[in-house]
């Protein structure tokens, strides 16, 4: 059972989130565990967006009355905190640092890309400040550790994972959006034809030269790749 978690005005106290207790909880055995609702809120956002995830969609997901919940998750900030961690525990790395720093990074990238896939919420929960919980540190480390042959101190290794991280989230998000607009046929054509407009109107010449240049390969992944080794390969540890 976890301490009372209940945010000051500041917000989430981690100590009081992470921690395990200075002494156990007396009284009768909960009925439900912080993971069982932890895991009831992520399938919610998996399946119809963060929106939905309140504590009394939650609780009524795990059969429980939305006033049972508050000493695990007293707010929707307490229970993204709990969601985010959670869903890290599936970026596990067994393999240690190859050494190429830019290689482990552009790796580190792309399991963050297919991580934030499986959870379209994800992108955007972590537009906001989050605590790191116990799974997101392991990451972490795994990615200062890959970050040790650049000789960065410590806060510019920190930099360069928030750096990569919000890269990542914010192309996903673009992703996720592009990807709507293209099961809508008609709205994918409309833009074209509105671009193909404003690019021959004569007072746009730059972008009617980017539009006219040869085209590339337009896979999400092979886009995401294309973006990310500019952002890598032009990283500066010195």
């Amino acid at each position: 059972m976890p301490r009372d978690v209940r945010p000051g005005a500041a917000g989430v106290d981690p100590e009081q989130l992470w921690l395990p207790p200075a002494e156990p909880r007396k009284g009768r055995r909960p009925s439900f565990s912080r993971e069982e609702i932890t895991v009831a809120a992520v399938a919610l956002a998996d399946t119809e967006g963060l929106e939905a995830v309140t504590i009394r969609r939650v609780a009524a997901a795990v059969g429980a009355g939305a006033m049972s919940l508050y000493s695990y998750a007293p707010d929707k900030e307490t229970l993204l905190e709990l969601m985010v961690d959670h869903v890290s525990g599936e970026l596990t790395v067994t393999d240690p640092p190859s050494g190429d720093w830019r290689a482990d990074l552009k790796t580190i990238a792309h399991l963050q890309r297919a991580h934030m896939l499986r959870h379209p919420w994800l992108s955007s929960a972590l537009s906001t400040r989050r605590v790191p919980g116990p799974n997101t540190l392991a990451f972490l480390e795994h990615a200062l550790a890959a970050l040790r042959p650049t000789g960065l101190d410590g806060a510019a290794k920190l930099e360069v994972f928030a750096q990569l991280t919000a890269f990542v989230a914010g192309h996903v998000a673009h992703e996720v959006a592009q990807a709507a607009v293209a099961q809508s046929p008609d709205r994918a054509a409309a833009e074209a034809r509105y671009l193909a407009t404003v690019a021959a109107d004569g007072r746009h010449p730059e972008l009617a030269r980017a539009l006219s240049a040869p085209g590339r390969v337009l896979t999400p992944e092979a886009t995401f790749t294309r973006f990310l080794n500019r952002l890598i390969d032009g990283l500066d540890t010195d």
